[in-house]
């Protein structure tokens, strides 16, 4: 199968969002991970209530992690970054310009593809950065050995069984109202052992 699935499932997913540009990615965690590393970012400023995987990534980029207590709803911001959180987002036209929102297709959200994750941003020179930092520093529609690579690689892309069954969810994804989630889904992570050390 291609991996022009892939780029057809991002192209319908920026536009239901209105964003110009969109990278599928394995999971929303990688999806946040590249933009954080894209960035540069210093630390990690995130709520306490939010999935385990997030501050995780600090032990992962060697940064600092802080905490900070936030009722957000739909999305929220890693402070000093314009990366956004937004794996229970699902609202049409709802993307922020100037910022690099992060989605999940995880199982239980709301267009449920098992696993899956996708950047959108407005930035065309960054989406192609991150497009090159998920497919393992290399170009999707050219053979890696015809590449000089030039850019570090993670080998967190999408594939495109994922996109395909994406496409074929996305219309009813479209007419379906979400799930509402509430800050009580998630637990105060400083509470757990993990983070106590």
């Amino acid at each position: 199968m291609s991996f022009e699935k892939v780029s057809e499932f991002e192209k319908e997913v920026a536009n239901f969002f209105g964003a110009s540009y969109a990278v599928a990615t394995d999971s929303c965690t990688h999806a946040i991970e590249l933009c954080l590393r894209h960035q540069k970012a210093a630390k990690i400023n995130i709520p306490v209530n939010t999935y385990i995987s997030i501050p995780f990534l600090a032990d992962k980029l060697s940064i600092p992690l802080e905490w900070r207590e936030e009722r957000w709803e739909e999305y929220y911001y890693f402070q000093d970054t314009n990366v956004i959180d937004a794996a229970v987002l699902w609202r049409k036209d709802s993307y922020i310009p100037n910022t690099f929102m992060c989605l999940s297709f995880q199982y239980k959200k709301h267009l449920n593809l098992g696993r899956g994750g996708m950047i959108l941003t407005d930035n065309k020179g960054a989406a192609l950065d991150l497009k090159k930092m998920s497919y393992d520093g290399r170009l999707p529609d050219i053979p890696w050995r015809e590449q000089n690579i030039d850019t570090i690689g993670y080998h967190y892309y999408m594939t495109p069984e994922a996109a395909k069954l994406g496409l074929e969810r996305l219309p009813v994804a479209k007419r379906t109202d979400p799930r509402t989630w509430s800050i009580e889904d998630w637990p105060d992570l400083r509470k757990m052992e993990i983070f106590k050390k």
